[in-house]
C-alpha cells in the first residue's frame, strides 16, 4: 500500500479522494485548514490508516516533514474560482502558486499529481480543440496562478499533470459554484435561468471521475510520468444553452432566458480534446444526464443550503 499526503483534502475533490484512498488501504494524511467544511472527513477518523493534519502549506517546516513520509504528494489545497482569487490576491499567489512551487523544491524523488485546469486555456481558437500544446491564455488571476504553478511542477520531472475540465457532481464538501452545479442549484431554488453569451463553450468532468483518474495514475504512473493531461468528457465540450436544456429535461417549469448585449464576466470559452488521456487508458464516465439527476436529488435533500469558497 501507498503513503499519500493530500493537502487540501476536506475539499471538493480531496474529500472524496482521501475516501476512496483509505478504502483501498492506503495510508493516507490530509492536511487542510478546515476553511470551508469541519465535517467532510468525519467519516474516516476512526481508520488507522488516515491520519489528518490541521495545518496551513503555507508551513514550511509543517510541509517538509510531511513530504518526506509520503511516496506520493496531491496538492490540492488553493484558492479555486476566479472570484475567491481576484478578493483575496496575495492568499492566491501565495497558496496556488507559492506553495507549489514549495512542494516541488521539497519533493525530490517523490511522485507529484498535479491538477491544474482548462482554465489556463483562456478563450480557445474558434472551432478548434485546445490539445495538451495548445498555448496557455490564462484571462484571470486562479488561470495564471495554476499555469505557473504547472510551470513549477513540470521542473520535477516525477510528476503527472491534469488540466481539468469544469467539475461537477455532488460530494462530502459540496459547492454550488462552479458552473453545472450553479445553474441546477439556481434552476430548483428561482425555477428560472439567465444566460450571458449562451454560446460560450465548456468541457465538463464529474468529481469521481477525477477521483477514478487520480487513482489509475497512482496505480499506472510510470507509463503516465513526466506528461500533461487534459481530463474531461469528450461528449461534454457544450454551450451554456446546451447545459441548460438538458436541466430543463429534468426541471420541466425551469425558464431559460439569454440576457443581449452584455458581456459576462467569465468569458473562458473551448473546446478540449481528451484523446491523449484515452489513449493512456483512461476515460471518464459519468455523464452529464447522470449528473444533473445527481445533483437535482441532492440539493433537494440538502434544502439548497451550501456554503461556497466565497
Amino acid at each position: 500500500m501507498k503513503k499519500i499526503l493530500i493537502t487540501g483534502g476536506a475539499g471538493y475533490i480531496g474529500s472524496i479522494l482521501a475516501t476512496k484512498l483509505v478504502d483501498l488501504g492506503h495510508n493516507v494524511t490530509v492536511v487542510d485548514l478546515l476553511k470551508y467544511s469541519s465535517t467532510s472527513l468525519n467519516h474516516l477518523y476512526s481508520f488507522k490508516n488516515f491520519t489528518f493534519i490541521h495545518g496551513d502549506v503555507q508551513n514550511h517546516n509543517e510541509m517538509k516533514r510531511l513530504i518526506s513520509k509520503n511516496e506520493f504528494i496531491i496538492p490540492l489545497a488553493g484558492l479555486v474560482g476566479a472570484p475567491l482569487c481576484e478578493k483575496y490576491k496575495r492568499d492566491a499567489i501565495n497558496v496556488n502558486y507559492k506553495a507549489i512551487k514549495d512542494c516541488v523544491k521539497y519533493s525530490k524523488n517523490k511522485k507529484i499529481i498535479f491538477l491544474m485546469s482548462n482554465s489556463g486555456y483562456g478563450v480557445g481558437e474558434k472551432n478548434k480543440f485546445c490539445t495538451e500544446d495548445s498555448p496557455l491564455n490564462p484571462i484571470s488571476l486562479y488561470g495564471k496562478t495554476k499555469c505557473d504553478a504547472e510551470e513549477e511542477v513540470i521542473k520535477a520531472k516525477n510528476y503527472v499533470c491534469f488540466r481539468l475540465a469544469t467539475v461537477f457532481g455532488f460530494s462530502y464538501r459540496m459547492r454550488s459554484d462552479v458552473m453545472v452545479n450553479n445553474f441546477v442549484f439556481n434552476a430548483l431554488k428561482d425555477k428560472k435561468l439567465k444566460l450571458f453569451e449562451p454560446h460560450f463553450r465548456r468541457n465538463f468532468i464529474h468529481v469521481r471521475d477525477v477521483v477514478d483518474c487520480i487513482l489509475y495514475t497512482i496505480n499506472n504512473f510510470k507509463k503516465m510520468q513526466n506528461n500533461i493531461y487534459n481530463a474531461g468528457l469528450n461528449s461534454a465540450n457544450i454551450t451554456k444553452i446546451e447545459l441548460a436544456k438538458l436541466i430543463k429535461k429534468e426541471i420541466k417549469d425551469l425558464k431559460i432566458s439569454t440576457i443581449k448585449g452584455i458581456k459576462d464576466p467569465d468569458q473562458r470559452n473551448y473546446f478540449v480534446s481528451n484523446d491523449k488521456l484515452k489513449k493512456k487508458g483512461f476515460t471518464a464516465k459519468r455523464n452529464l444526464s447522470e449528473g444533473i439527476k445527481e445533483l437535482i436529488k441532492g440539493f433537494k435533500v440538502t434544502g439548497l443550503k451550501i456554503k461556497n469558497n466565497y
